[in-house]
């Protein structure tokens, strides 16, 4: 599955014969038409650069691909990859421009911009759009939800707690398994620690690190599913949890523990809040109490005040009540944007802090997104025919939302500090917010997960 010329749609195949004689050079570019989200935060082509085409073409993916191709029943441009082999080492002769990774970019904005640095080689740009557009639209697309999580959180957070200093760890990425395949679950993750530092998805941490350098870019603690819980049989509930307050309790530790495996209600008041309650406030540490079925608003807000009639609460500097600090909940089921906004204001009628609650998120977070949630598209806009540029773009009467852009693109911010797409021969002495980040094999820029994670925090 590696072999970058069979990474494509079949009828890429035929297209290299289809462009007008003397055609040198093709533009395109990516964007986001629209969607849920007004903003999306762009990440993943890094990764996609240095997994992929940071790597050459080789004779034996030339025969493979003329092998599967040719029985397939589509026609291989044999002769054009040869060149690409014997010209430039198997590099892809393209040259892309980005806006930096971490940026919250408004939609209907030029976000990559890729074109053929050969004459030779006009088809490839439209060829690569298959790896490439997927490479973007996915991570970005799970870091514009993740971001959008992140700010109703921080809304709540400013409106009910004394400080916001917990945000990073409130939304906790539970989407390994749910996830289409490993790489997925590494790119989505990795996306999702941009702007959080919680995380169960072992492969983000590899995706963040091996693609751009972060040393560790997030954290979990030890926790309990129901097989661990259950496997002591019902009678022997408590002694399931003891046993989690023995195994990884202790001065400034945290543990969560599933609670709901038989009775939710009696785990609160008669384990946790009863048989346990000393064990639980004198251990030095943090349990963290996870419901794990039911209607997740009312069984937060159920489950958080049974835990305050059993341990206490105080009230914070904003008149909202809080756990003591040996105890907290998770909510990890049922977990979404909307799910979140819906719990935490139901707290905040009941006049909950919202530093009492984090969240676990994990199919909608990785997975229940696809190309049309921000409406992600890749077009031609620009064609060089014997060294004349023209502009190329559709314009369906049918779909006026689906007319694309014309012309070699430029990004640039306004007097307003906003995000505006030009034309490229507009530019003047204005600043090109696109920045070229590969040419030829070569990768120009890079950024630092830690500096994608700056640029996305300082942007509302």
């Amino acid at each position: 599955m590696k072999n970058l010329i069979l990474n494509t749609d079949s009828y890429k195949t035929s297209h290299y014969v289809q462009y007008p004689q003397g055609t040198e050079f093709v533009s395109s570019y990516i964007e986001s038409r629209g969607g849920v989200y007004a903003n999306t935060i762009v990440f993943g082509l890094q990764a996609f650069l240095k997994a992929y085409l940071s790597k050459p073409v080789t004779k034996d993916d030339i025969d493979e691909a003329e092998i599967v191709l040719t029985a397939h029943g589509v026609p291989f441009n044999r002769d054009g990859w040869e060149y690409i082999l014997s010209t430039y080492d198997g590099y892809l002769p393209l040259e892309i421009q980005s806006v930096p990774e971490g940026t919250l970019l408004p939609t209907n904005n030029v976000m990559v911009q890729v074109k053929n640095t050969d004459p030779k080689c006009a088809w490839l740009t439209s060829y690569i759009e298959t790896a490439l557009l997927r490479a973007i639209w996915y991570p970005t697309t799970v870091a514009t939800v993740s971001k959008s999580c992140k700010e109703i959180i921080k809304r709540y957070l400013e409106e009910t707690a004394d400080s916001t200093d917990g945000l990073a760890f409130k939304l906790h990425d539970f989407g390994a398994r749910g996830a289409s395949s490993e790489e997925s679950s590494a790119l989505g993750a990795a996306a999702h620690l941009v702007n959080f530092m919680g995380t169960d998805t072992v492969s983000g941490l590899l995706a963040a690190k091996r693609y751009y350098g972060a040393d560790m870019a997030g954290f979990s603690i030890p926790a309990a599913e129901h097989s661990t819980i259950t496997s002591w049989g019902k009678p022997n509930e408590s002694a399931a949890y003891k046993n989690m307050l023995k195994q990884f309790g202790g001065r400034g530790k945290l543990l969560a523990v599933v609670s709901d495996s038989y009775n939710l209600w009696n785990a609160i008041d008669n384990i946790w809040g009863d048989e346990l309650i000393e064990d639980v406030k004198n251990m030095e540490g943090t349990l963290v109490v996870r419901p794990d079925s039911g209607d997740p608003v009312e069984i937060v807000s159920e489950t958080i005040e049974r835990l305050m009639a059993k341990f206490g609460s105080r009230y914070n500097s904003k008149g909202y009540r809080v756990l003591p600090d040996c105890i907290r909940v998770i909510q990890g089921d049922g977990v979404n944007l909307e799910s979140i906004a819906a719990i935490l204001e139901a707290l905040k009628i009941r006049k909950i802090s919202a530093e009492n609650i984090a969240f676990g998120m994990g199919g909608e977070l990785l997975q229940k997104v696809n190309r049309d949630t921000q409406k992600f598209a890749m077009k031609a806009s620009a064609i060089q025919i014997n060294g004349e540029w023209q502009d190329v773009y559709k314009d369906p009467i049918t779909d006026p939302g689906k007319r694309s852009k014309r012309g070699r693109l430029a990004l640039i911010k306004n007097a307003n500090n906003n995000f505006l797409t030009i034309r490229e021969d507009e530019l003047g002495a204005m600043n090109n917010e696109l920045i070229t980040v590969y040419r030829n094999g070569d990768l120009l820029k890079e950024w630092s997960f830690e500096e994608i994670r700056e640029l996305a925090e300082k942007q509302s």
